[in-house]
């Protein structure tokens, strides 16, 4: 449909008109009222589903309501609006579900979620998790219609002794506060499902890896420090700061988390006891920036009917709908009645300007550096139980060129030993290694067996380290079924029970199991009321995926295969993260 025919219908053009109101429940059970016009002009219909982050939905809903009464149309056909406000993660779980993925920390699609025609999340990065997941996942549009900085909440008598407001603030400050010998009690809403708290989370760990020393143990502190103070729902959040204005209330009370600029707005609208000071950080954090994205699959006339909404989104008028829900425009900018917090840069004096890329929204985040960020909260947040298995075969001594010609054996060791100091005390790991004939005529090796890590990390470290190629085979099949015996045998529930095996090679064992024996045993012990999970992280060109699969179809649980083994790490952390919840 050409954009001549795009249009807002004048109430001159209106004859006789009748409005009604609907209500439509979805996956958060409240929709705003809607109002619709027939009008006896339309040639027919055309029914809007636009699923709006919670504190954005209030303008949205009274825009699209506005245009609807003032004869929403494309061309000769009428167009009604139906606005939900949708907790993104809701929106998130159904559309990765849709495209056969899982986000890690999302989890399963609720039974009552539906997957909306336009979805307004809070954040781009909502888009970008789901487009490395899930690769057909291919929404249109995605520019910014509102934003809200990312600042960091602290309770005011608290900012004061700090400096605030007054001072700049840098994330190496605060990283200081939460891994002093008195740390700063610091929370975070669930980065997994939560765009602010991810968003902090991104800039602390960045603040961390470039501190100097140790970057790993420095991002493993600060994940740990926000993993005591963590929750699952912002409104909890919020809950633990201050509710009086005592020094023991105040130093057993949150010190800080980071937040909206416009949580922070409605927080100190309710007059609380202790005020939260917004403390905007530098380098700025990447800020809730509200994407319009038209989701893939939708018919062209309601794609038209998306366009035709975005226009009115993106108009002038709508920024004061924007001010009265203390959110700014997308150029950091505000309309008439918008109250700054205090310290808040105006738009003339550094607000956070237009997206660089042209208008789309987090234009300049690596799809990359959230996976990692996001993989390694989770895997420092959850705890399991699980068995690594390595392959030291003789071509597990092949140079890998993107990792300075490091064998592939150092390459994986190095990932292995990398995720591993992830994992905190409540985890319990074993390690094997395999190839063929590696103990008499078996082709695996223990060299710790599963328990706790509160009492063996050392004995863990100190085992990758004595990790060689051998110049023997790939004895797999034998391997796989010893090590699904093995977790399963002391299997432990309200945990996840899991093999992570790395290898480069197909089965090259001739005097043990075949792939139909290797199956046939499988299932033969799979016990749905103790369940292992089986991850299988193929290095190289020589892995046949379809193997790998035949193992996990019967087991549970995925195939990972890279050509460059420089990969593995990312993939490793990956795989861990995006395991499903232990069975209670």
């Amino acid at each position: 449909m050409s954009a001549g025919r795009h249009r807002m219908r004048s109430k001159l053009h209106l004859a006789a008109a009748a409005a009604t109101v609907g209500v439509l429940v979805v996956t958060t059970g409240a929709w705003f009222g809607y109002r619709e016009l027939i009008q006896p002009s339309c040639s027919g219909e055309i029914r809007l589903a636009v699923a709006v982050a919670s504190e954005l939905a209030p303008a949205v809903d009274a825009a699209a309501s506005q245009w609807v009464k003032d004869g929403a149309a494309v061309g000769p056909t009428c167009i009604r609006v139906d606005v939900s406000a949708s907790d993104p993660v809701d929106v998130a779980a159904v559309v990765a579900a849709k495209h056969g993925a899982v986000l890690a920390g999302v989890g399963q699609a609720s039974g009552t979620a539906v997957s909306p025609d336009v979805w307004v999340p809070d954040s781009s990065t909502w888009l970008l998790r789901l487009k490395k997941d899930a690769t057909a996942f291919a929404p249109t549009n995605g520019a910014s219609i509102a934003r809200s900085p990312i600042v960091v909440a602290m309770p005011e008598p608290i900012a004061t002794r700090l400096g605030w407001p007054d001072k700049k603030f840098n994330w190496t400050d605060l990283l200081k506060q939460v891994n002093s010998s008195t740390p700063l009690r610091t929370g975070i809403v669930e980065p997994t499902r939560d765009a602010a708290g991810l968003s902090g989370l991104l800039s602390l760990t960045a603040a961390a890896s470039a501190a100097g020393g140790d970057a790993q143990r420095n991002t493993v502190g600060a994940l740990r420090a926000l993993a005591t103070g963590r929750s699952s729902l912002r409104n909890d959040l919020l809950a633990r700061f201050p509710t009086a204005n005592d020094s023991t209330s105040i130093a057993s009370g949150l010190g800080a988390a980071a937040l909206s600029e416009e949580d922070v707005i409605a927080y100190n609208s309710k007059k609380p006891p202790v005020p939260l000071a917004a403390l905007y950080m530098e380098p700025a954090p990447m800020p809730l920036d509200y994407p319009y994205a038209v989701l893939p699959g939708i018919e062209p006339s309601k794609a038209s009917a998306a366009k035709v909404l975005f226009e009115l989104l993106t108009s002038p008028t709508f920024r004061n709908r924007l001010a009265a829900q203390s959110l700014r425009a997308p150029d950091g900018n505000w309309g008439e009645g918008f109250k700054a917090p205090q310290g808040a840069p105006s738009p003339s004096g550094g607000a956070p300007t237009a997206p660089a890329n042209g208008g789309t929204a987090a234009g300049g985040l690596d799809p990359a550096a959230i996976q990692r960020v996001v993989s390694s909260w989770s895997i420092a947040t959850q705890s399991g139980r699980m068995l690594a298995v390595i392959d030291v075969s003789g071509s597990m001594k092949e140079p890998v060129p993107s990792a300075n010609n490091r064998s592939r054996e150092e390459v994986t060791v190095d990932a292995a030993r990398r995720g591993l100091s992830l994992f905190d005390d409540s985890w319990s790991i074993g390690l094997w290694t395999f190839s063929t004939q590696l103990v008499g005529n078996r082709d695996y090796r223990e060299l710790v067996p599963i328990g706790p890590l509160s009492g063996q990390r050392g004995q863990l470290e100190g085992a990758l380290a004595t990790i060689k190629p051998s110049s023997g085979d790939t004895g797999l099949y034998d391997t796989m079924f010893a090590a699904y015996q093995a977790v399963q045998e002391n299997w432990q529930p309200g945990r996840v029970n899991s093999i992570v095996l790395f290898t480069d090679g197909k089965n090259e064992d001739d005097n043990g199991l075949n792939q139909q024996q290797l199956l046939g045993k499988l299932k033969q012990a799979a016990d749905p009321e103790r369940p292992v999970q089986v991850i299988m992280i193929g290095i190289g060109e020589g892995v046949s995926k379809s193997e790998l699969e035949s193992i996990t179809k019967v087991t549970g649980g995925d195939v990972f295969v890279t050509k460059d083994p420089s990969e593995i790490g990312s993939i490793f952390l990956s795989a861990i993260a995006r395991r499903p919840p232990a069975p209670r």
